[in-house]
């Protein structure tokens, strides 16, 4: 049932998604094609402030502070799976694995890999938490006003 907590979860974790995603092209090599990388992380955040943290606001800030932290997780290891998942059809497709265990195996060290790429840097994890944090505080703002 769409209420105003999981509007505006979806709407600041979007913006959440959006802003990392940005911050992460600038760790990449450059001459990296990045494509659709922003719109869909966007999209994977609007979904998992939707599901996730929408689904748990209303029961105060200090609970929202941790379900913001657990929705950014959940939104960070569907975008990674998304892209390794992405990068491994790609090497797939050109014969670069003897099967699909080794492709589905190459999937999770390219999933470990970007994940050290993201940490590598504090920029990114300081967005994703504290825009996490921000993020889940409007969407109990919003249960607050709304419900």
């Amino acid at each position: 049932m769409p209420t105003a907590a999981k509007l505006f979860a979806a709407i600041g974790f979007a913006a959440v998604a959006f802003f990392a995603s940005e911050v992460y092209k600038t760790l990449l090599p450059e001459g990296t094609q990045v494509g659709m990388m922003t719109p869909v992380n966007t999209f994977v955040g609007l979904l998992g402030g939707w599901t996730v943290m929408g689904r748990y606001a209303g029961r105060g800030y200090y609970v929202a502070a941790g379900t913001g932290i657990r929705t950014v997780a959940v939104i960070l290891f569907y975008a990674l799976v998304i892209w390794a998942g992405t990068e491994m059809v790609s090497r797939s497709t050109k014969m670069y694995y003897d099967g699909p265990t080794e492709a589905l195996t190459a999937m999770m060290g390219l999933v470990a890999e970007y994940f050290m790429l993201m940490i590598s840097d504090p920029q990114v994890p300081i967005v994703l938490l504290g825009g996490g944090v921000l993020a889940a505080f409007l969407s109990e703002w919003a249960t607050e006003h709304w419900s």
